[in-house]
């Protein structure tokens, strides 16, 4: 009787303790429901007042994506009523891969992407590294800098179509002063591209360098003087403090400047029409003729969905190179 007792008692803390656990457990539950509750009615509303935009970005980007990837895989047909698909096929791709024409447009937007991207990366550097050094003009300064990358590219581009005119433009009137010859710029094929990456570097410097400066802004003084102290000088602290610590930041500005260059339309367009001949003919502008000058709607689609393909395969690329250089310099 006394064991039973003494066994009933020993068992009556096990049971509160484990009626007060479960009390816990309510009451901790009790406490989160309601805040996970207001956490979803939140989020409820939040994506019913954000829905209205996102129904304006789909409708702007996400439809003309999917039907220019379904006007190049069919046979499209132009009628009185509009436009009537056909069959399922892949000859634009193949009618692509195999036209010369597609390769000149992809070496020049190529060539065109690599050499205004590099130029505006050094220029922007040196130009942000000046920047932060001066004092109470810094303010002026950028302010004319950034009057270029203001302009409208229409703008811009028949700005300097104007200087680089043959007859009456300033470029060509200073070459035939300073070189003894009057060089038709926009006329040959050589000139015209150098033309056209002046123009872009001319327009886009400034936005490089705004970047650089902001980066070059978050770097704490205290590296510079560890540095100091080492015994670096100038050109060692550049390459081994500074560049490091902007390389995320060039990283995006390079990304950003990659993406514009390659999709470039308004500036060739202006300036020489894609010539002379196809000498300047983008990959945008090759889209462009295809689809509202030939009215070869599956070709153009096949185009634009070609280069939308090698973008953003770039740029995962060039995220996944980014991605692994951050993680090396964390575990270093």
């Amino acid at each position: 009787m006394s064991s039973a007792l003494q066994s009933k008692k020993a068992q009556a803390p096990s049971n509160g303790a484990d009626g007060g656990t479960r009390a816990d457990a309510s009451q901790r539950f009790s406490r989160t429901t309601p805040r996970g509750s207001a956490a979803r009615r939140r989020a409820r509303t939040g994506w019913l007042f954000a829905s209205p935009a996102l129904l304006v970005v789909a409708a702007v980007t996400v439809f003309p994506v999917i039907f220019s990837l379904v006007l190049s895989f069919c046979e499209v047909r132009l009628e009185y009523g509009g436009l009537r698909l056909g069959s399922p096929t892949l000859g634009h791709y193949e009618a692509l891969l195999t036209h010369a024409e597609w390769y000149r447009a992809l070496a020049f937007t190529l060539g065109f992407t690599i050499v205004s991207v590099l130029v505006e990366l050094i220029l922007g550097t040196l130009i942000a590294l000046v920047l932060e050094r001066l004092g109470a003009a810094r303010g002026w300064i950028l302010a004319l800098l950034l009057l270029p990358w203001a302009l409208i590219n229409v703008i811009a581009a028949q700005l300097w179509s104007y200087l680089f005119n043959s007859t009456y433009g300033a470029v060509s009137w200073l070459c035939e002063q300073v070189l003894g010859c009057h060089p038709d710029i926009l006329g040959q094929p050589v000139p015209a591209m150098a033309a056209m990456v002046a123009v872009d570097v001319w327009k886009t410097t400034p936005f490089v360098a705004i970047v650089v400066l902001a980066g070059l802004m978050l770097v704490p003084g205290d590296v510079y003087e560890a540095a100091e102290i080492d015994g670096a000088n100038a050109w060692t602290t550049f390459w081994k403090v500074t560049l490091p610590q902007l390389r995320p930041v060039v990283s995006i500005a390079v990304l950003f400047r990659i993406l514009q260059a390659f999709g470039i339309f308004d500036l060739p367009f202006v300036l020489t029409q894609g010539g002379p001949g196809t000498a300047t003919q983008s990959v945008a502008i090759l889209g462009h003729r295809l689809l509202f000058q030939n009215l070869d709607f599956g070709g153009g689609a096949a185009v634009a969905v070609t280069t939308a393909a090698m973008v953003m395969g770039c740029c995962l690329l060039f995220l996944r190179v980014f991605r692994a250089h951050v993680d090396e310099e964390g575990r270093a």
